[in-house]
């Protein structure tokens, strides 16, 4: 028996029959042919001899599905050790995420009096943007309600970009003035 047709029905009576001695045989076989090519794909020693072990590891629990018509042992192990060294790849440019990662944890809730400041506070900008006069309460609005450019503005509003940003400016020292805050 040709050495490709001894691997082929090792194959197949891993599949058929669960025959340890003939995964034996594969994994004498391919292991260090597989560890080896997985490094000439650039996977260091280690990850190498993990993703080896990972793809035989596949072979003997898939192997029912091997088909010596479609492709050879080697052809169909080594494209398992292939896809493995992917998928490898792929998880080390997508790190998976860690869910107790305090930026990806939802915000608080506030407290109750941290909560009525804020309100108050919200109710005192309310006032001081109805104080300003109308060209510098809608700039205001359109800049940081709807967050929109300063160039989209002046285009909405047929302006040149300066009065915008002149208007932005007025409108600043105002709320600040009105807030009680310094310029």
């Amino acid at each position: 028996m040709e050495p490709a047709e001894r691997l082929n029905a090792a194959v197949v009576a891993v599949g058929r029959l669960r025959d340890r001695r003939a995964f034996q045989d594969l994994f004498d076989h391919f292991a260090p042919r597989v560890k080896g090519y997985l490094m000439r794909l650039g996977a260091g020693s280690a990850v190498a001899e993990d993703l080896a072990q990972e793809a035989l590891l596949t072979v003997w629990r898939k192997a029912a599905l091997f088909d010596p018509g479609k492709a050879s042992a080697s052809t169909w192990i080594f494209t398992i050790a292939r896809n493995l060294r992917i998928d490898a790849i792929r998880k080390e440019r997508r790190p998976e995420l860690d869910p107790n990662d305090p930026a990806l944890l939802p915000e608080s809730e506030r407290a109750a009096d941290e909560g009525l400041d804020w309100a108050q506070a919200e109710d005192r900008l309310r006032l001081a943007l109805a104080q300003l006069p109308r060209e510098q309460s809608q700039i205001i609005e359109l800049s940081f309600l709807a967050e929109k450019p300063h160039s989209i503005i002046a285009n909405e509003l047929g302006l040149p970009l300066g009065t915008v940003k002149s208007r932005i400016r007025l409108a600043m020292a105002r709320l600040r003035l009105a807030l009680g805050e310094r310029a």
